[in-house]
């Protein structure tokens, strides 16, 4: 099966299913290829992924003028106002996928209208997949096309979001999370701490808290530590970097601490990633869809980041998580992580018996029917 997957690069999200649908379909023999459209077709559209991740990077709760302005622009909605068209479908007609998969809300109309132009003798399957965990007001309308083939979502929330909102049910299918393999084969205990203990140099009988950064770098680690370091609180931190290497530099330089112990990390592999989680007595993080998602798989209890305001986005997953757990451990201020690490936290249950190999068998039951 040949799949076109369209993502984004806004937020981080996105690219993260996007990527995770590879790993699990290339080694089933699909050929698979990741297109985003916004980023390669026109510099407006660049300016509008940069403006998104500025907004995010530095004053989240400003989306809640951005995301309005989105939903009602309908930028991407018609085909003809489109900027980049042309190469969009020179892009598909060179590669003739059998299905498309849309992980991003902006690229489920106009553009499928647009791959149905590039391969008319035999129109691709085009099928969306949402990655909201809840329903909230950042759950885009521009998610909702009734003309495509499929919805689908990770979990019976995402569904009936989309059905509220005008997509027929006989479309839509509860998926499941869409993360890479590691997230879905849990090592057994003796083994994951002695992971934990030889990779990252902890002691996995001790708290470990676990500061978590988006793809977009958007963190508040050097308070936490600072903070935890001036209670004298002893503590175990992980502070994930990912790309932002100012973020590394400032922990590499505040020093040993006698009950701090500290280990700054850069981007590390789902392998890596996975077991810490699972070992993790707190993440800290902002409540964004992908994050929260790989700490509902790990059974990760989450004190959610919500300093400089929250996105509408985020507002869904936080609403999943209360809905689910009937408990939301939220913070504007990192100086109180100490105190709020003493206080009781709920993983969210979740069984992760169906992996996206299913969802790989309803894209093909999909393709199959057309």
């Amino acid at each position: 099966m040949k799949i076109l997957v369209l993502t984004s690069s806004t937020g981080g999200g996105h690219d993260m299913r996007a990527q995770a649908l590879r790993a699990w379909a290339e080694p089933e023999g699909d050929e698979v290829r990741i297109l985003r459209p916004l980023e390669c077709s026109s510099r407006l559209y660049c300016f509008g992924t940069w403006l998104y991740n500025a907004i995010q990077r530095t004053w989240p709760g400003l989306h809640n003028v951005y995301f309005p302005f989105l939903e009602k622009a309908c930028l991407h909605r018609r085909q003809g106002v489109i900027l980049g068209a042309e190469r969009f479908r020179e892009n598909v007609g060179s590669f003739s996928p059998e299905v498309i998969v849309s992980t991003h809300a902006h690229l489920n109309h106009g553009y499928r209208d647009l791959a149905r132009q590039a391969l008319p003798a035999k129109p691709p399957a085009f099928v969306v997949y949402c990655g909201e965990l809840g329903d909230g007001p950042g759950f885009s309308r521009h998610w909702i096309n009734p003309k495509v083939d499929l919805f689908a979502g990770p979990f019976e929330e995402t569904c009936e979001a989309a059905v509220a909102r005008g997509m027929p049910e006989d479309k839509v299918f509860r998926a499941g999370l869409l993360l890479r393999e590691p997230f879905f084969s849990k090592l057994k205990p003796k083994k994951e701490s002695s992971f934990v203990r030889d990779r990252f140099d902890l002691d996995p009988a001790r708290p470990i808290l676990v500061l978590g950064t988006g793809a977009n770098g958007v963190n508040r680690h050097l308070s936490v530590v600072l903070s935890l370091r001036r209670r004298g609180q002893p503590a175990q931190v992980v502070a994930l970097c990912g790309r932002n290497a100012k973020t590394m530099r400032w922990l590499e330089t505040v020093g040993e601490h006698p009950k701090v112990v500290l280990r700054a990390l850069p981007e590390i592999p789902a392998e890596d990633m996975a077991p810490l989680l699972r070992s993790a007595t707190l993440l800290f993080a902002r409540p964004g869809a992908g994050t929260t998602s790989e700490a509902i798989a790990c059974g990760t209890s989450m004190l959610f980041d919500v300093s400089r305001g929250i996105m509408p986005q985020e507002q869904n997953n936080l609403n999943f998580w209360e809905k689910r757990t009937g408990q939301l451990l939220m913070t504007n201020k990192p100086s109180t992580i100490p105190r709020l690490m003493e206080s009781p936290s709920k993983p969210l249950p979740c069984a992760l018996e169906e992996t996206p190999l299913r969802f790989l068998d309803k894209l093909r039951d999909v393709v199959a029917s057309r």
